[in-house]
């Protein structure tokens, strides 16, 4: 079943920064520890645009728009540790950014305002989420066990991903599993 006749056929997009190997492995696990559904299907990556709704025909113009913001920004370190919550607003546990936060959220905010712009529904808070959609005693435990948790990494790139749009059947949707991100394309920072 595709879009609605005169309907223009929209892509659902996200871009992220991946968390490298070997602190991706150790957040993956704690996400299917906590048992979030989606778990094992979403690899640990920091989020700078959420699934965010565009129109097919102005894919491209985005995917021009995200290079020319990685152009503009020079790769970053960054530094993870312990853990956050954003209970009681949203039942999320993350893994903490202590350090980067600022070039996370000038990503944001450049990979926002183009053909994907769009109002916020909380103001932007770099992290990377290790449980959600699950209950109180499953976010305690997730929180308590990365309590030590502690990555250090060097950001050279942040990648385009693209997701089934609502209205757009598979036999993958079909099955109930979650449906995986698809990596479209990786931006390298080059400021």
């Amino acid at each position: 079943m595709g879009p609605a006749p005169g309907a223009e056929r929209t892509v659902t997009v996200g871009v992220a920064i991946p968390v490298p190997s070997p602190w991706r492995e150790v957040l993956d696990q704690a996400r299917i520890a906590s048992g979030d559904p989606l778990g094992g299907s979403v690899p640990a990556h920091l989020t700078l645009l959420g699934p965010t709704e565009i129109a097919a025909g102005s894919l491209e113009a985005f995917r021009a728009h995200l290079a020319v913001v990685a152009a503009a920004c020079p790769a970053f370190d960054l530094h993870l540790r312990g853990t956050g919550s954003f209970r009681p607003i949203t039942e999320v546990v993350f893994a903490a950014v202590v350090d980067g936060i600022a070039m996370c959220e000038q990503l944001e905010s450049a990979i926002r305002s183009g053909p994907a712009e769009r109002e916020r529904t909380f103001p932007y808070h770099p992290h990377i989420t290790i449980a959600q959609n699950v209950g109180t005693e499953a976010l305690d435990a997730a929180f308590a066990s990365l309590s030590g948790f502690e990555a250090k990494f060097r950001v050279e790139s942040f990648t385009l991903y693209t997701h089934p749009s609502p209205g757009d059947w598979s036999s993958e949707t079909l099955t109930g599993a979650p449906i995986p991100w698809t990596p479209r394309a990786v931006y390298p920072l080059g400021g």
